[in-house]
């Protein structure tokens, strides 16, 4: 579709154009940009300028770009070309969106490239426009039915026309509507299948390459499929090197974080997140949002709160910055925030995309907990239920679990909870999610603690604290180690808890007494308490006790 240029120019500048279109097709971007100016020089051609203009978008000339092109358009209007002139209407919609992070701009060039080509025999175009017009819906977070619709329609385009890049481009943005529905056994075989042809030389053109790739990574990660998306990323980046595709870098340098940051691979996340701003910085800054969002995701499991605000009042407007500042204002404690902007995020997303509400409806659960909304948290959680029928990945179900977990714990059902987060818990460790395993382990162990199993308790919370503080989120880890020490404490009241710190730090009974303003009787009735409950059988037992414990 890229090197589709149609030819009527002069004689001289024609050999021109057609070695910068030789130039395009070898991944030449500097030599055809070359040719294609040499032929402005001669004569000003609709040709020449859609030939820079491409030239330009693979060397993410922004200016250019939209200086060629829409000269190009021009041009190709007063000759009376219609097709020339809805290619190009086609291809500034994307330019707008992709360069500039227009949302409207593209809907008013879609709109003209379809009623240019209207009237015309079935050409590529046709089918191109559909698949441009479903990649812009479905990044602005449209209803994936028109996008499925789109798809399908340039599906039938392609296979007329017996143009593979066309039809399987077609056919991965299809799988990726389908997932995103949570229709998985019929989407993940479109984006295999379009992801087999991108791969094996069968496709050739390497924007078709590219975007069959990119549906299948970011589909892989909606479902939780990492282990997928990191073998897929590694082919991309590959691809992408070789054919200096630097907006696909990028996008798969955003994509691929998302794959570390579950696997707790912290480090390597920020890396590959600052890889991607970089990148989009110097190419397409309009695209910057999704690795800014997935950094600030990384900020806030490192409990840098402070840093997670920063960066979403960067993406401020974007829906996913509003579901993000949800679980943001959860972490922090402000559960009424929690729930407005998780309310607010779901009345936006269509009920069709199933798989962009999950956290939202997860989030959402938590703030109405935290809030005693039992009967509201009950719905969402008959919502989350309804999503697991087509969606049984395992990350989703450990979500689910966990759910199930904290609402049957808010409502007392003890044994359900704790057999909803060890399943949580199982289904989690089995994915590489230590983050999420960690907090669930943390739900578990206050669960078993506040009903009478301390020292089952404490090993959950403990093991949750290892694992936070292994991952470098200090803030949870602290959290963590202050409810095992509440924990430890048993049964005692606050002030035993008191008394048994001091007689840990070696302070006599007379000691204590006047520490804490009370008598000796007092102190020698709480210290004798605290033996009789943690059956202990001296002073020096429960000093070591309090040591071991970490009380002190």
């Amino acid at each position: 579709m890229r090197a589709t240029l149609k030819n009527r120019t002069t004689p001289k500048a024609q050999p021109l154009i057609e070695m910068g279109r030789e130039a395009l097709v070898r991944g030449e971007w500097e030599s055809a940009r070359e040719f294609f100016k040499e032929s402005l020089n001669i004569v000003e051609t609709a040709e020449a300028q859609e030939g820079l203009g491409m030239a330009a978008w693979w060397l993410d000339d922004g200016r250019t770009v939209f200086e060629a092109r829409e000269r190009a358009y021009r041009l190709y209007r007063a000759r009376g070309d219609h097709r020339g002139a809805g290619r190009v209407a086609m291809t500034l919609a994307e330019d707008y969106f992709y360069f500039r992070g227009e949302a409207a701009i593209p809907k008013g060039w879609h709109r003209r490239a379809y009623r240019l080509l209207e009237g015309l025999d079935v050409i590529p175009e046709h089918g191109w426009l559909k698949v441009w017009e479903g990649d812009f819906l479905l990044r602005i977070g449209e209803d994936t039915a028109r996008v499925r619709q789109l798809a399908s329609e340039a599906v039938a385009v392609g296979r007329k026309l017996g143009d593979t890049n066309l039809e399987m481009t077609a056919l991965a943005l299809e799988g990726i509507a389908l997932v995103t529905e949570g229709v998985l056994s019929e989407g993940m075989p479109r984006l295999d299948e379009a992801g087999a042809a991108a791969m094996s030389g069968e496709m050739t053109d390497p924007v078709a390459i590219g975007m069959s790739c990119c549906y299948l990574v970011t589909a892989c990660g909606r479902i939780g499929d990492f282990d997928r998306a990191a073998q897929w990323c590694d082919n991309m980046r590959g691809f992408g090197q070789r054919t200096r595709f630097r907006l696909l870098r990028a996008m798969c340098h955003a994509e691929y974080a998302g794959v570390l940051i579950w696997r707790g691979m912290w480090n390597e996340a920020e890396a590959e997140l600052q890889a991607s701003a970089e990148l989009l910085a110097a190419t397409r800054p309009a695209m910057q949002g999704e690795a800014l969002l997935r950094l600030a995701e990384l900020r806030r499991h490192q409990g840098r709160f402070v840093e997670a605000a920063e960066l979403l009042k960067k993406v401020e407007g974007r829906p996913l910055a509003m579901l993000a500042g949800a679980a943001l204002a959860l972490d922090r404690g402000d559960a009424k925030t929690a729930e407005y902007l998780a309310q607010r995020f779901l009345r936006h997303a269509p009920k069709s995309n199933k798989t962009d509400r999950i956290a939202a409806l997860d989030t959402l659960l938590r703030a109405q907990i935290a809030l005693d909304k039992l009967k509201d948290a009950e719905s969402v959680l008959a919502e989350l239920n309804a999503i697991a029928e087509s969606v049984g990945t395992a990350p989703f179900k450990a979500c689910l679990h966990a759910a199930e977990g904290m609402t049957a714990a808010a409502t007392g059902d003890y044994e359900r909870a704790r057999n909803c987060f060890e399943d949580a818990i199982a289904l989690y460790t089995s994915s590489g999610a230590a983050y999420q395993e960690a907090r669930v382990r943390l739900e578990l162990g206050r669960l078993l603690i506040a009903h009478g199993k301390q020292v089952l308790g404490e090993a959950e919370v403990r093991k949750a604290e290892r694992i936070f503080r292994e991952l470098g989120s200090t803030w949870h880890a602290e959290c963590a180690s202050k409810v095992a020490k509440k924990g430890a404490c048993g049964p005692l009241t606050p002030r035993e808890v008191e008394v048994l710190n001091l007689v840990a730090q070696g302070l006599s009974n007379q000691r204590i007494a006047r520490k804490l303003f009370v008598s000796e009787f007092t102190v020698k009735r709480h210290v004798a308490n605290i033996l009789t409950k943690l059956d202990l059988p001296s002073r020096a037992a429960a000093a070591a006790y309090a040591a071991q414990k970490g009380l002190l």
